[in-house]
């Protein structure tokens, strides 16, 4: 029997983070979860947290602002996914990777490192427009770092969460469904690709062992 893959989740709290932490434990990986400090006195984070360690995940405590414990926390685990949040009308807080980074690559035993991206390709919205492009660029500054610091790596782009865009019909400024005025995107026969969230933490997780994405874009 192959021995299960120990996975470091970084922003197992989150939106698409406890996806990935469910997705992880179902497939029998060894799951752990990075404890912020700053998690503290949010008792809703530390309600998901509990429950995620009722269910066999182990918490690991780790913060952005102490490289120490980002080092010792990374050298438990084979694989560290990060899913922290990125979207620019929210927490912002995808350059927190570089120091990730560095703390990979210290450690020097992490096999695959996925950031936090899980939307469209950054690599293909160089003419995007602000301020969305903001979060592209951040990306863009991340994986620049991964591949310099010659980190194991799969980038996982899943285009468009449908829990964000099926119910407000793809609109920018709401995630309700619109009542006074509908944006059309070009001349209104525009494809989009929508993925069920949980599709992506599950896909997400099975590339994690997968010599066929490792240092490629799925």
């Amino acid at each position: 029997m192959m021995a299960k893959t120990r996975v470091l989740i970084v922003g197992g709290t989150g939106y698409i983070g406890k996806r990935l932490v469910k997705a992880s434990l179902a497939e029998g990986h060894l799951t752990f979860i990075l404890r912020r400090p700053e998690i503290g006195l949010d008792i809703d984070k530390l309600q998901v947290l509990m429950e995620f360690k009722r269910q066999g995940a182990e918490l690991v405590e780790g913060s952005f602002s102490d490289h120490r414990s980002l080092v010792e926390a990374v050298k438990k685990v084979d694989v560290v996914i990060c899913a922290i949040s990125g979207v620019h009308f929210r927490s912002h807080n995808l350059l927190l990777q570089l120091k990730l980074v560095d703390a990979i690559k210290e450690a020097g035993n992490v096999k695959r490192f996925l950031p936090s991206e899980f939307g469209v390709d950054p690599a293909q919205m160089e003419h995007a427009l602000a301020p969305g492009r903001v979060t592209f660029d951040e990306k863009m500054t991340v994986r620049k770092a991964i591949e310099e610091a010659k980190i194991p790596h799969t980038y996982i782009s899943a285009n468009c969460f449908a829990g964000y865009f099926v119910g407000n019909l793809s609109q920018m400024e709401t995630l309700l469904p619109p009542k006074h005025k509908l944006s059309i995107y070009g001349d209104g026969n525009v494809k989009v690709v929508l993925m069920d969230e949980k599709d992506v933490a599950t896909y997400t997780i099975k590339s994690i062992d997968d010599p066929r994405t490792l240092n490629k874009t799925v």
